[in-house]
């Protein structure tokens, strides 16, 4: 499988996480669209099908990440 650059998946789970508390605070249909938009780029970029598995999949690729703790990956 091919891997996303880790700035590529930083700015992706930056961006989620923003758009994520303004959503909260505002419930705009546009924010909700752009969620999505990245939800699925992430997913796609981490091989993953729901939103939850790509944030920690992406997170757990990032550097500075502890790659000998996978507990959250395992089912």
């Amino acid at each position: 499988m091919l891997m996303a650059h880790p700035a590529v998946l930083r700015n992706l789970v930056e961006q989620y996480d923003t758009l994520r508390i303004h959503q909260a605070e505002n419930g705009d249909a546009e924010v909700q669209q752009r969620m999505d938009d990245i939800a699925y780029t992430l997913c796609v970029s981490t091989g993953t099908r729901d939103i939850d598995a790509a944030l920690v999949a992406a997170r757990h690729q990032l550097p500075g990440a502890r790659p000998q703790d996978d507990s959250v990956l395992t089912a």
